[in-house]
């Protein structure tokens, strides 16, 4: 019953067929082997084309954003270096040297797609590729101090984001493809490189006293590191 079910499939496909024999007894002959290959290969392309066709419309449809919690180095790296590959115009990135070793990889390719690199650094990243500026203002040692955490951000395209925090042995975070979540972070990384490029500029005209004395600015600095603690621990 195996056999006959079998080339019962068989003829359903078109690879075999029924040949009646004098006795009234059945016989099965198959589809020569060149026809076979190319009726396959015909149904095949019409899948794939079927699936060009019906595929993005599935996806257009779909308007919910998510926010994926991250636990762990691996989950976040991984997640990380996702969020760089697809990237398609321009890749952000505020990192720590701990990190940015296992981005170079993923950032050297898609500088060679094309793609516009801008990493805020905190610390030296070595041969991480593209536009890369050193945090000075505050200094690692300072940020770190502050926030209780290094805190990390990868975005691309300002459609996706991760953003981490690492603390000893532990790291969490986010990923998310909300637009809003992506351009808020986008926008911290450039508002940090741009404030790296106007203090170095600056500098000799005063700027570090400035930074370092200015009682605005410490209680800028001292509510936003109240405020990024609190949220990680609330999370």
């Amino acid at each position: 019953s195996t056999v006959y079910e079998t080339l019962g499939k068989l003829v359903a496909r078109g690879a075999a067929f029924e040949v009646k024999v004098e006795s009234d007894a059945v016989s099965y002959v198959p589809l020569d082997v060149d026809a076979l290959i190319g009726r396959l290969r015909r149904q095949t392309h019409s899948t794939i084309g079927g699936l060009e066709q019906a595929l993005p419309q599935i996806g257009a449809a779909v308007t919910a954003r998510v926010v994926q919690h991250l636990s762990g180095r691996a989950d976040v790296i991984a997640r990380s270096i996702d969020v760089i590959e697809s990237a398609k115009r321009s890749v952000w990135l505020s990192i720590w040297p701990d990190e940015s070793v296992e981005f170079v990889t993923a950032v050297d390719q898609a500088i060679a797609r094309g793609v516009d690199s801008f990493t805020i650094a905190y610390g030296d990243v070595g041969s991480l590729a593209g536009r890369v500026y050193t945090h000075s203002y505050s200094t690692p040692d300072v940020v770190l101090e502050r926030l209780g955490c290094r805190m990390s951000i990868v975005i691309a395209d300002h459609d996706q984001a991760v953003i981490a925090g690492v603390t000893g042995d532990d790291v969490w975070g986010i990923w998310s493809d909300d637009r809003v979540v992506a351009l808020l972070a986008a926008e911290h990384v450039r508002h940090d490189i741009a404030l790296q490029l106007t203090a170095e500029h600056l500098e000799a005209a005063g700027f570090t006293d400035f930074w370092a004395r200015d009682p605005d600015l410490e209680a800028l600095r001292d509510a936003a590191a109240l405020g990024i603690v609190s949220a990680f621990k609330d999370s």
